[in-house]
């Protein structure tokens, strides 16, 4: 298992002048000739892996802590009951919230028919979830008659067949949508208004309203309460109670947002780790 105060997995940027970097572990699985190979690695809370991308497609599960997995199109959150798909050639980054022990599949964009083609957010079956602990343990090359084979052959079997959770926050490309999220995301509780974010940036309300439509596919109601699940998600993942997360969050009360976590997530927030 990998050190948890030295991830072998993602080197920090060199200097210039510095001598060249070790060749960083990844790389003898995210591009070798087996539809699938896995790895695990552990990081201290606040990790932050820098910008990145893998030829192959990337299946990023931790059995402990959790995972905020940045590209250029949003951000999504990553809790243990869940693991993302991060498409070949993304470019990607993660920061880790609480002590996270990363269990990591590459797999090969060929390897199965049906396979995502986005950044996507996947219920992990507990099946799914032994199957990705087992695979750790399968050394590369194997063959596809061997147990080894069809081992992997299940784990992707299973992934085609999982659910696309909710759990993305998606970014805007228009200068002055990307501004007011900024905002909201630095202060998820702020009481300001579509108008009053409208007025800010000098742009009619109904024009913000049509262009959120546009490049995240939600209102800006829903894009807002999104921001604000998410934040709440973190903040539960760092052992922050549900009622303060609530008051924190602006919500009237633990009540109102207990509702709005239930209706989202189909679990009260108490419930959402177990």
């Amino acid at each position: 298992m990998a050190d948890a105060a030295s991830p072998p997995d993602h080197q920090p940027d060199a200097r210039p002048d510095a001598p060249p970097s070790p060749r960083p572990r990844y790389m003898a699985y995210d591009r070798g000739p087996m539809p699938v190979a896995a790895m695990a690695a552990d990081y201290q809370p606040g990790h932050l892996t820098t910008r990145h991308r893998h030829p192959h497609a990337q299946l990023l599960h931790a059995v402990h802590g959790v995972m905020v997995v940045g590209t250029d199109e949003g951000q999504w959150i990553v809790p243990p009951t869940r693991a993302i798909w991060v498409p070949g050639g993304t470019d990607h980054w993660i920061r880790m919230v609480g002590q996270v022990r990363m269990r990591t599949a590459y797999i090969r964009p060929d390897a199965a028919a049906g396979l995502p083609t986005r950044c996507t957010v996947l219920g992990v079956s507990p099946l799914l979830r032994e199957l990705i602990l087992a695979a750790i343990d399968i050394v590369p090359p194997y063959s596809a008659d061997s147990r080894d084979g069809r081992l992997m052959q299940l784990l992707l079997d299973e992934v085609v067949l999982l659910p696309a959770l909710p759990l993305h926050l998606p970014h805007p490309a228009d200068p002055a949508l990307r501004r007011i999220c900024a905002a909201i995301l630095e202060a998820p509780d702020t009481p300001m208004t579509l108008a009053d974010w409208a007025r800010r940036v000098g742009i009619d309300g109904r024009t913000v309203q049509r262009r959120f439509a546009r490049e995240t596919g939600m209102t800006f109601g829903q894009w807002r309460q999104q921001a604000r699940l998410l934040a709440a998600l973190e903040r539960l993942a760092a052992g922050v109670k549900v009622v303060e997360v609530a008051l924190e969050l602006g919500y009237q009360s633990p009540s109102a947002f207990a509702a709005m976590f239930r209706r989202q997530f189909g679990v009260p927030p108490s419930a959402f780790f177990r």
